[in-house]
Protein backbone atom coordinates (compact mmCIF):
# COMPACT_ATOMS: atom_id res chain seq x y z
CA UNK A 1 0.00 0.00 0.00
CA UNK A 2 1.34 3.22 -0.61
CA UNK A 3 1.70 5.60 2.25
CA UNK A 4 0.20 8.43 0.47
CA UNK A 5 -3.21 6.42 -0.11
CA UNK A 6 -6.07 7.38 2.18
CA UNK A 7 -9.66 5.38 3.17
CA UNK A 8 -13.07 6.89 4.36
CA UNK A 9 -14.89 5.02 6.96
CA UNK A 10 -17.06 2.80 4.40
CA UNK A 11 -13.93 1.84 2.95
CA UNK A 12 -12.39 0.60 5.72
CA UNK A 13 -15.25 -1.21 7.11
CA UNK A 14 -15.10 -2.84 3.47
CA UNK A 15 -11.63 -3.93 3.79
CA UNK A 16 -11.74 -4.88 7.36
CA UNK A 17 -15.33 -6.97 6.65
CA UNK A 18 -17.27 -4.92 9.85
CA UNK A 19 -19.39 -2.52 10.59
CA UNK A 20 -19.10 1.39 9.97
CA UNK A 21 -20.15 1.45 13.52
CA UNK A 22 -17.30 -0.59 14.47
CA UNK A 23 -14.79 1.64 12.59
CA UNK A 24 -16.19 4.77 13.85
CA UNK A 25 -16.04 3.37 17.79
CA UNK A 26 -12.17 2.24 16.70
CA UNK A 27 -11.46 6.05 15.98
CA UNK A 28 -13.23 7.18 18.74
CA UNK A 29 -10.57 5.38 21.26
CA UNK A 30 -7.77 6.28 19.06
CA UNK A 31 -6.42 3.26 17.77
CA UNK A 32 -7.22 3.89 14.11
CA UNK A 33 -6.26 7.64 13.31
CA UNK A 34 -7.91 9.97 11.35
CA UNK A 35 -8.47 13.38 10.13
CA UNK A 36 -11.19 15.06 8.52
CA UNK A 37 -11.56 16.05 4.90
CA UNK A 38 -14.78 17.91 4.38
CA UNK A 39 -17.45 15.69 5.16
CA UNK A 40 -15.55 12.75 5.82
CA UNK A 41 -13.22 10.87 7.82
CA UNK A 42 -10.27 9.32 6.45
CA UNK A 43 -7.76 7.43 7.70
CA UNK A 44 -4.01 6.75 6.05
CA UNK A 45 -3.16 3.52 4.37
CA UNK A 46 0.12 3.79 6.74
CA UNK A 47 -2.20 3.69 9.89
CA UNK A 48 -4.38 1.35 9.00
CA UNK A 49 -1.68 -1.40 8.04
CA UNK A 50 -0.02 -0.29 11.40
CA UNK A 51 -3.73 -1.78 13.21
CA UNK A 52 -3.73 -4.74 11.31
CA UNK A 53 -0.25 -5.39 12.36
CA UNK A 54 -1.14 -4.71 15.88
CA UNK A 55 -3.83 -6.90 15.97
CA UNK A 56 -2.39 -9.70 14.44
CA UNK A 57 0.29 -9.17 17.21
CA UNK A 58 -2.61 -9.25 19.96
CA UNK A 59 -4.02 -12.18 18.28
CA UNK A 60 -1.12 -14.08 18.21
CA UNK A 61 0.13 -13.49 21.86
CA UNK A 62 -3.54 -14.63 23.47
CA UNK A 63 -4.48 -17.75 21.00
CA UNK A 64 -6.92 -19.11 23.62
CA UNK A 65 -7.67 -22.92 23.54
CA UNK A 66 -11.19 -23.64 21.77
CA UNK A 67 -13.08 -24.47 24.51
CA UNK A 68 -12.25 -21.52 25.80
CA UNK A 69 -13.40 -19.61 23.27
CA UNK A 70 -16.45 -21.33 22.67
CA UNK A 71 -17.52 -20.80 26.11
CA UNK A 72 -16.86 -17.01 25.74
CA UNK A 73 -20.42 -15.26 26.09
CA UNK A 74 -20.99 -13.17 22.03
CA UNK A 75 -20.21 -9.59 22.07
CA UNK A 76 -22.75 -6.74 22.65
CA UNK A 77 -22.60 -3.21 21.71
CA UNK A 78 -21.10 -1.92 24.27
CA UNK A 79 -17.77 -1.36 25.29
CA UNK A 80 -16.69 -1.53 28.95
CA UNK A 81 -20.16 -0.69 29.64
CA UNK A 82 -21.11 2.21 27.22
CA UNK A 83 -23.21 1.83 24.18
CA UNK A 84 -21.85 3.59 21.22
CA UNK A 85 -24.20 6.51 20.03
CA UNK A 86 -23.60 7.68 16.01
CA UNK A 87 -24.85 11.04 15.28
CA UNK A 88 -24.97 12.06 11.79
CA UNK A 89 -24.12 15.29 9.98
CA UNK A 90 -22.04 18.23 9.88
CA UNK A 91 -23.55 21.50 11.77
CA UNK A 92 -21.09 22.45 14.86
CA UNK A 93 -24.17 22.28 16.82
CA UNK A 94 -23.93 18.58 16.51
CA UNK A 95 -20.39 18.61 17.92
CA UNK A 96 -21.89 20.90 21.19
CA UNK A 97 -24.69 18.15 21.26
CA UNK A 98 -22.61 15.37 21.24
CA UNK A 99 -20.48 17.09 23.99
CA UNK A 100 -23.28 17.70 26.05
CA UNK A 101 -24.44 13.73 25.83
CA UNK A 102 -20.60 12.25 26.63
CA UNK A 103 -21.37 14.46 29.62
CA UNK A 104 -24.57 14.13 31.11
CA UNK A 105 -25.84 10.29 29.71
CA UNK A 106 -23.84 7.66 31.64
CA UNK A 107 -23.30 4.55 29.84
CA UNK A 108 -23.10 6.45 26.17
CA UNK A 109 -20.74 7.36 24.13
CA UNK A 110 -21.24 9.69 20.84
CA UNK A 111 -19.58 8.99 17.55
CA UNK A 112 -19.80 11.42 14.77
CA UNK A 113 -20.31 11.05 10.88
CA UNK A 114 -19.71 14.02 8.59
CA UNK A 115 -22.85 12.79 6.51
CA UNK A 116 -25.17 14.94 4.25
CA UNK A 117 -29.06 15.18 5.10
CA UNK A 118 -30.49 12.62 2.58
CA UNK A 119 -27.33 9.76 3.35
CA UNK A 120 -28.50 10.19 7.16
CA UNK A 121 -31.49 9.15 6.68
CA UNK A 122 -30.73 5.96 4.07
CA UNK A 123 -28.33 4.96 7.08
CA UNK A 124 -31.05 5.06 9.80
CA UNK A 125 -32.88 2.93 7.53
CA UNK A 126 -29.39 0.84 7.10
CA UNK A 127 -29.32 0.31 11.08
CA UNK A 128 -26.00 2.14 10.59
CA UNK A 129 -26.74 5.35 12.96
CA UNK A 130 -28.68 6.42 15.55
CA UNK A 131 -29.31 9.69 15.62
CA UNK A 132 -29.57 11.70 12.31
CA UNK A 133 -30.10 15.44 11.49
CA UNK A 134 -31.80 16.51 8.23
CA UNK A 135 -33.11 19.54 6.52
CA UNK A 136 -34.95 18.49 3.24
CA UNK A 137 -37.12 21.03 1.61
CA UNK A 138 -40.21 19.37 0.09
CA UNK A 139 -40.82 21.74 -2.64
CA UNK A 140 -44.90 20.36 -3.70
CA UNK A 141 -45.49 21.16 0.54
CA UNK A 142 -43.13 23.48 1.62
CA UNK A 143 -42.83 21.25 4.26
CA UNK A 144 -39.20 20.33 5.78
CA UNK A 145 -37.83 16.78 6.32
CA UNK A 146 -41.45 14.97 7.42
CA UNK A 147 -42.16 14.22 4.07
CA UNK A 148 -39.00 12.56 3.67
CA UNK A 149 -38.48 10.68 6.92
CA UNK A 150 -42.50 9.34 6.42
CA UNK A 151 -41.18 7.91 3.06
CA UNK A 152 -38.20 6.37 3.93
CA UNK A 153 -38.52 5.10 7.71
CA UNK A 154 -42.21 3.87 6.41
CA UNK A 155 -43.22 1.36 8.93
CA UNK A 156 -40.47 2.23 12.03
CA UNK A 157 -41.27 4.01 15.51
CA UNK A 158 -39.13 6.92 15.77
CA UNK A 159 -39.13 10.61 16.87
CA UNK A 160 -38.28 13.83 14.97
CA UNK A 161 -37.57 16.47 17.17
CA UNK A 162 -36.03 20.20 16.09
CA UNK A 163 -32.46 20.92 16.69
CA UNK A 164 -32.79 24.66 15.66
CA UNK A 165 -33.53 26.79 12.50
CA UNK A 166 -31.55 28.66 10.56
CA UNK A 167 -31.48 31.26 7.62
CA UNK A 168 -29.94 29.10 3.66
CA UNK A 169 -30.15 31.14 0.69
CA UNK A 170 -26.98 32.17 -1.79
CA UNK A 171 -23.33 33.22 -1.30
CA UNK A 172 -22.74 35.82 -3.41
CA UNK A 173 -19.58 38.13 -3.56
CA UNK A 174 -19.50 41.35 -1.74
CA UNK A 175 -21.81 44.40 -3.11
CA UNK A 176 -23.85 41.46 -4.88
CA UNK A 177 -22.19 42.55 -8.55
CA UNK A 178 -25.22 40.39 -10.45
CA UNK A 179 -28.02 41.71 -8.61
CA UNK A 180 -28.98 37.82 -7.28
CA UNK A 181 -32.05 38.16 -4.97
CA UNK A 182 -34.96 34.82 -5.87
CA UNK A 183 -34.23 31.97 -7.08
CA UNK A 184 -35.75 32.96 -10.39
CA UNK A 185 -32.50 34.71 -10.72
CA UNK A 186 -30.56 31.65 -11.69
CA UNK A 187 -31.69 31.57 -14.76
CA UNK A 188 -29.55 34.38 -16.39
CA UNK A 189 -27.23 33.28 -18.47
CA UNK A 190 -23.52 33.00 -17.62
CA UNK A 191 -23.56 32.73 -14.04
CA UNK A 192 -21.30 30.49 -12.54
CA UNK A 193 -22.68 28.36 -9.70
CA UNK A 194 -20.55 26.12 -7.25
CA UNK A 195 -22.72 23.08 -6.07
CA UNK A 196 -22.61 20.49 -2.96
CA UNK A 197 -23.05 16.88 -3.04
CA UNK A 198 -25.98 14.82 -3.57
CA UNK A 199 -27.75 14.17 -0.95
CA UNK A 200 -26.63 16.95 1.21
CA UNK A 201 -29.68 19.52 2.29
CA UNK A 202 -28.71 22.46 0.17
CA UNK A 203 -28.51 20.27 -2.67
CA UNK A 204 -31.80 18.89 -2.71
CA UNK A 205 -32.82 22.69 -1.55
CA UNK A 206 -31.14 23.77 -5.31
CA UNK A 207 -32.76 21.27 -6.91
CA UNK A 208 -36.42 21.05 -5.62
CA UNK A 209 -36.18 25.36 -6.36
CA UNK A 210 -34.70 24.58 -10.00
CA UNK A 211 -37.46 22.15 -10.75
CA UNK A 212 -40.10 24.61 -9.14
CA UNK A 213 -38.96 27.66 -11.40
CA UNK A 214 -38.68 25.65 -14.48
CA UNK A 215 -34.60 25.72 -14.42
CA UNK A 216 -33.15 22.64 -16.44
CA UNK A 217 -29.90 21.70 -13.92
CA UNK A 218 -27.55 21.22 -17.10
CA UNK A 219 -28.36 25.16 -18.66
CA UNK A 220 -26.34 25.89 -15.05
CA UNK A 221 -22.54 26.57 -15.87
CA UNK A 222 -21.31 24.47 -12.56
CA UNK A 223 -24.15 22.50 -11.60
CA UNK A 224 -21.45 19.65 -11.81
CA UNK A 225 -18.88 20.92 -9.77
CA UNK A 226 -19.33 20.04 -6.14
CA UNK A 227 -18.42 20.93 -2.60
CA UNK A 228 -18.80 18.97 0.31
CA UNK A 229 -19.66 21.67 3.15
CA UNK A 230 -20.67 25.29 3.33
CA UNK A 231 -17.35 26.81 3.78
CA UNK A 232 -16.07 25.31 0.59
CA UNK A 233 -19.03 26.41 -1.39
CA UNK A 234 -18.64 30.09 0.43
CA UNK A 235 -14.72 30.12 -0.23
CA UNK A 236 -15.31 29.15 -3.95
CA UNK A 237 -17.57 32.16 -4.14
CA UNK A 238 -15.02 34.91 -2.19
CA UNK A 239 -12.05 33.59 -3.99
CA UNK A 240 -14.19 34.29 -7.53
CA UNK A 241 -14.64 30.70 -9.22
CA UNK A 242 -17.87 30.97 -8.85
CA UNK A 243 -20.63 33.58 -8.83
CA UNK A 244 -22.97 31.96 -6.48
CA UNK A 245 -23.59 29.14 -4.36
CA UNK A 246 -26.22 27.64 -1.85
CA UNK A 247 -25.51 27.65 1.71
CA UNK A 248 -26.21 28.69 5.51
CA UNK A 249 -25.59 31.98 6.53
CA UNK A 250 -22.76 30.84 9.41
CA UNK A 251 -20.62 30.21 7.43
CA UNK A 252 -20.87 33.41 5.38
CA UNK A 253 -19.51 34.94 8.65
CA UNK A 254 -16.59 32.72 8.40
CA UNK A 255 -15.76 33.68 4.93
CA UNK A 256 -14.27 37.00 4.26
CA UNK A 257 -15.52 38.45 0.71
CA UNK A 258 -18.54 37.14 0.82
CA UNK A 259 -22.23 37.84 0.94
CA UNK A 260 -25.19 36.30 2.49
CA UNK A 261 -28.33 36.57 0.32
CA UNK A 262 -30.98 34.79 2.84
CA UNK A 263 -34.15 33.00 0.58
CA UNK A 264 -36.01 30.26 3.31
CA UNK A 265 -35.77 29.95 7.05
CA UNK A 266 -34.57 25.33 6.59
CA UNK A 267 -35.79 23.64 9.48
CA UNK A 268 -32.95 21.49 11.07
CA UNK A 269 -34.15 18.20 13.30
CA UNK A 270 -33.04 15.41 14.47
CA UNK A 271 -34.62 11.82 14.20
CA UNK A 272 -33.93 8.46 16.68
CA UNK A 273 -35.60 4.85 15.59
CA UNK A 274 -37.46 4.17 18.97
CA UNK A 275 -35.87 0.76 19.53
CA UNK A 276 -35.98 -1.07 23.42
CA UNK A 277 -32.55 -0.08 23.43
CA UNK A 278 -32.51 3.19 22.63
CA UNK A 279 -35.28 3.99 24.64
CA UNK A 280 -33.06 4.26 28.13
CA UNK A 281 -30.73 7.32 27.16
CA UNK A 282 -33.70 9.26 24.56
CA UNK A 283 -35.50 10.30 27.29
CA UNK A 284 -32.09 12.05 28.94
CA UNK A 285 -31.18 13.27 25.22
CA UNK A 286 -34.42 15.24 24.63
CA UNK A 287 -33.94 16.92 28.34
CA UNK A 288 -30.28 18.22 26.87
CA UNK A 289 -32.18 19.65 23.82
CA UNK A 290 -34.56 21.94 26.05
CA UNK A 291 -32.26 22.63 28.54
CA UNK A 292 -31.02 26.22 29.13
CA UNK A 293 -26.90 24.91 29.18
CA UNK A 294 -27.21 23.56 26.01
CA UNK A 295 -29.34 25.98 24.37
CA UNK A 296 -27.48 28.66 25.94
CA UNK A 297 -24.17 27.64 24.06
CA UNK A 298 -25.87 27.77 20.72
CA UNK A 299 -26.88 30.88 21.46
CA UNK A 300 -23.80 32.23 21.00
CA UNK A 301 -23.40 31.13 17.54
CA UNK A 302 -24.50 33.56 14.78
CA UNK A 303 -28.05 32.62 12.70
CA UNK A 304 -29.77 29.96 15.25
CA UNK A 305 -33.28 30.68 15.49
CA UNK A 306 -33.85 28.75 19.10
CA UNK A 307 -37.96 29.21 18.73
CA UNK A 308 -38.50 25.44 18.18
CA UNK A 309 -35.40 23.92 20.06
CA UNK A 310 -36.36 20.89 21.93
CA UNK A 311 -40.24 20.37 20.70
CA UNK A 312 -41.15 17.13 19.35
CA UNK A 313 -42.70 17.33 15.84
CA UNK A 314 -43.77 13.78 15.07
CA UNK A 315 -44.01 10.43 16.88
CA UNK A 316 -44.59 7.44 15.65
Amino acid sequence: MSNEQSYTTEEIAKLLKISKLTVYDLIKKGELPSYRVGKQMRVDAADLEAYKQRTKSIKAAEKPALAEVSARPALSASHNGTRAVVITGQDISLDILAKHMERNIPGVRPLRAYVGSLDSLISMYRGESDIVSTHLLDGDTGEYNLPYIRKLLVGSSYLVVNLLSRWAGFYVQQGNPHNLGSWSDLKRPGLRLINREKGSGARVLLDEQLRLHGIPPDRLNGYHKEESNHLGVAGKVASGEADVGIGIEKAASIVGNVQFIPLIQERYDLVMMKKPENREWIESFIYILQSDAFQNELRTIHGYDLSLTGRILLET
